[in-house]
């Protein structure tokens, strides 16, 4: 079977080639920019653009999207994305400060889509904490003071490799059922 993901981030490829592969899954890459709406959660984001992509080019699709939460204020949420470019990771070690609570969690929607409309929905959390201080060379973003739970390290200071089991929990409940899918076909 041969499904598209849309992204143009090379680390979410990586993950979803990772799990694919082993299921014997061909994955091919949209890298088209394609309508992405402002919804409140990245479920609802991952499953419109999977379903308006999978009916346009008549095969399944995959979208994923992420949301990143600061429990201390309950967002940015799904706007994630233009809030850390206004908000400097100084200013969110100094709200975290405040409110004394300097934990989080990323949210992780996977859906693939079906010409038909059929979908298969996956949501997971990953929890994190932000540093005190800013570490790696040259963080990006955020990237200097998020560290996955019980770990030290910013996301900044280590290889995305020894991450990509944490990115691809989604792939791998999709690439689980299609398997089914299509074991289900073979034994009608």
């Amino acid at each position: 079977m041969k499904i598209n993901l849309i992204t143009q981030n090379p680390l979410k490829i990586k993950a979803a080639c990772s799990v694919f592969t082993k299921y014997d899954i061909q994955l091919s890459t949209i890298k088209n920019d394609y309508p992405e709406i402002q919804a409140s959660t990245s479920l609802e984001i991952a499953k419109y653009t999977a379903l308006e992509v999978a009916k346009r080019l008549n095969t399944p699709t995959i979208r994923e999207d992420q949301s990143l939460f600061i429990h201390a204020l309950n967002l940015p949420g799904p706007y994630v994305f233009y809030v850390e470019k206004i908000l400097p990771a100084e200013k969110v070690i100094e709200i975290c400060r405040k409110f004394k609570d300097n934990t989080g969690h990323f949210e992780v929607a996977s859906v693939i889509a079906f010409p038909s409309g059929e979908t298969f929905e996956y949501v997971y959390q990953v929890p994190l904490t932000f540093g005190f201080e800013i570490k790696g060379k040259n963080p990006i973003g955020w990237d200097g003071i998020i560290r996955l739970l019980d770990e030290t390290r910013a996301i900044a200071e280590y290889p995305e490799d020894e991450r990509l089991h944490i990115w691809s929990r989604g792939y791998e409940k999709i690439a689980e059922y299609i398997s089914k899918k299509i074991d289900l076909k073979k034994n009608i």
